[in-house]
């Protein structure tokens, strides 16, 4: 078994829509960026890449590629997953942490665990998201971005 960890950030901008793992999130603002700038995606996106050895996010789909502006990010999800299969593993469970001062997600994580789940041909009990605040220290606690953590368990498809 292997394991990876992500992290990602984004500022917050007017204009644009919250997305977090898939799921849009009623907000006055939404997180700046080349594809939708889900946060809470890229960072898993980025544990999975890592658990086999495959580099990040940015490597696989640059910012630069005009064909990814705006794309949903669980496309690039879907994507990654498919990476790891070609490479004989597959994903165990997944944990991540959104730290965001607002909106309140509570509300939301039911919804966000079960477009991830989808995405990722698991079941919402091998999901956890949680949200978390910063008690309004750092670039989130002061409503300028939202930050994401992300780990996985990825096993071999079979023995090596």
């Amino acid at each position: 078994m292997r394991i990876g960890i992500g992290y990602d950030a984004h500022r917050l901008a007017e204009g644009r829509k919250l997305i977090l793992g898939g799921v849009e999130v009623p907000f006055s603002k939404g997180l700046l960026g080349h594809s939708d700038a889900d946060v809470l995606t890229h960072a898993l996106c980025d544990a999975m890449l890592g658990a086999v050895g495959a580099g990040d996010i940015g490597t696989h789909f640059p910012p630069t590629e005009p064909q990814l502006e705006g794309i949903s990010s669980l496309t690039l999800l879907r994507r990654v997953n498919e990476m790891l299969q070609q490479r004989s593993y597959r994903l165990e469970n997944v944990d991540a942490v959104i730290v965001a001062q607002e909106p309140r997600l509570a509300p939301h994580i039911e919804a966000i665990r079960s477009s991830l789940a989808a995405v990722l041909q698991l079941s919402t009990e091998q999901v956890s998201v949680k949200a978390t605040t910063t008690e309004a220290m750092g670039f989130e606690g002061r409503g300028e971005g939202i930050a994401a953590f992300a780990t996985c368990l990825v096993e071999p498809l079979t023995s090596k």
